[in-house]
């Protein structure tokens, strides 16, 4: 009887590890577990892209690692993460690791994100130039403008910086937040300020941001001369920025270099699906060739 009692509880224990071994999830298209790095800037609309993903595919966990550009961008380089959302596709030296293994790098756009412009309700502005943000970044600024970003560190000041050709910002004129819900909460108190978000980012359904988004509004913006939308000043609409009429507007991409066919894979061949389009348009940003949606910042002004 004594040698039942301990035998007993060991056939239950091998039975037991015999069971997981046969329970785990094989890694396909559709299931296993992934590592993936997201912009911060676009981790909200990814994380409702996973959530209905899951739904379909309930055998697959995603391990998501959010944070500015500069600072998650070397994870993929070292090729400790091999999926990556960013709003720029890697250049070539930057896919030579991968090269020299021989491992194809797949890039793959599902989105467009519009930059928004914003100013506070009582600013007497509702029109900006792309030239006169352009002087600013270059430190020509006689009408004292102010342009706030998320971070110093961000996508998205990275994207102006290029687009004003400079590597360093002026002294003034120029601030520095920690992130977007910090640049409408601090515009909406600093009437003349320009502050520059994400599109989704105001439309988003945060509560405790609602008495912030009421008090800025968008402001319309001209391209530079002999660009698209060098006629009119155009606001961040999904028809204008799929059709290229808003200057300050950037694709999105989810880039693959996990060198099989897996859930990576899987996931990118979802988000430019019809599903997947259909969660980035209720996002905010622009997907291809579907119904658009107008950006409509309420106010009690």
């Amino acid at each position: 009887m004594k040698k039942l009692v301990f035998i007993l509880p060991l056939f239950l224990f091998i039975a037991c590890r015999n069971s997981d071994k046969k329970e785990a999830v094989a890694e396909t298209r559709t299931s296993g577990t992934m590592k993936m790095l997201v912009d911060e800037s676009f981790a909200s609309m990814l994380n409702d892209q996973i959530e209905i993903f899951k739904l379909d595919y309930p055998d697959t966990r995603f391990d998501l690692v959010q944070g500015n550009e500069n600072k998650i961008l070397p994870a993929f380089l070292n090729d400790s993460i091999r999926v990556a959302v960013l709003s720029r596709k890697l250049t070539p030296a930057e896919e030579q690791a991968y090269t020299k293994r021989s491992i194809r790098v797949f890039t793959t756009r599902f989105a467009v994100d519009g930059i928004a412009l914003i100013t506070g309700n009582n600013n007497p502005d509702s029109t900006i130039t792309a030239d006169e943000i352009i002087a600013v970044l270059k430190g020509n600024n006689p009408k004292g403008r102010n342009l706030v970003f998320d971070n110093a560190y961000s996508s998205t000041l990275r994207y102006f910086k290029e687009l004003a050709q400079i590597k360093e910002l002026p002294a003034k004129g120029i601030y520095t937040l920690k992130n977007n819900n910090d640049v409408i909460k601090y515009v909406s108190e600093h009437q003349d300020y320009i502050g520059i978000v994400g599109v989704n980012w105001l439309l988003k359904d945060n509560r405790d941001m609602a008495e912030f988004t009421t008090q800025v509004k968008l402001l319309g913006v001209k391209n530079v001369k002999g660009q698209k939308g060098d006629d009119a000043f155009y606001k961040p609409t999904q028809p204008n920025l799929i059709d290229g009429k808003y200057p300050f507007w950037r694709s999105i991409y989810i880039i693959n270099a996990e060198g099989r066919d897996g859930l990576g894979t899987g996931f990118a061949t979802w988000l430019v699906s019809q599903r997947g389009q259909l969660i980035v348009l209720k996002s905010g940003l622009a997907p291809n060739r579907m119904t658009s949606r107008d950006i409509n910042i309420k106010s009690d002004n």
